[in-house]
């Protein structure tokens, strides 16, 4: 029988909750448990063991396959994963199984493709991305490091998000919008190309 592999999620708050499941549903993880700064008043979330703070990354290394930085704040979610990278601990990527990808994307360690979620063709995912439930990102789509697509996005061919840029629920982006890195678009905005 092969070894159970355990994950470590920084972040027990609604994202993390997320990925922990997305984490267990794909069967690539037997086990999880979280690291959170509300320990250790918080020691259980959805039945998974809060095991510390953030401050006991380091002394996780070695009792775990594999990390991501589970929070929505792009700024932060950055800063914890250069401290996974840090502690010397696999950075990793938690895709739905209910996701859909393309066999020719690409998505770099640290991101989160959540359930329902499309990722088409020739899409390149950069690091530390979340592309949450729902969202679709159609062919040709460049999502820079960090960038957050909040639930329910739409995102036409050749779209580009800029690193750490955000949009929130229920936008849309037409063919070729260029998105600038750091934006934060408000939820149900329609992005067009200008000619």
């Amino acid at each position: 029988m092969s070894q159970l592999r355990k994950l470590l999620v920084l972040g027990a708050g609604g994202h993390g909750k997320a990925v922990a499941e997305a984490a267990l549903l794909s069967g690539e993880w037997q086990q999880v448990v979280f690291l959170d700064d509300r320990w250790p008043d918080l020691k259980i979330v959805c039945g998974l063991p809060v095991v510390g703070g953030l401050r006991h990354l380091a002394e996780n290394a070695g009792t775990t396959d594999g990390a991501i930085a589970a929070v929505g704040n792009n700024g932060l979610r950055r800063t914890w994963q250069r401290k996974i990278t840090a502690a010397g601990i696999p950075l990793v990527s938690v895709v739905h199984p209910r996701a859909c990808v393309s066999p020719s994307a690409s998505i770099s360690p640290g991101s989160a493709i959540m359930s329902l979620a499309v990722v088409g063709t020739e899409v390149r995912v950069g690091q530390g991305v979340i592309v949450n439930a729902g969202a679709v990102v159609d062919h040709d789509v460049t999502l820079d490091d960090y960038a957050h697509l909040g639930v329910g996005v739409c995102l036409a061919g050749g779209v580009t998000v800029g690193e750490a840029a955000w949009l929130q629920a229920g936008c849309s982006a037409g063919y070729g919008v260029v998105i600038e890195p750091g934006s934060v678009i408000e939820p149900g905005r329609a992005l067009i190309a200008k000619d």
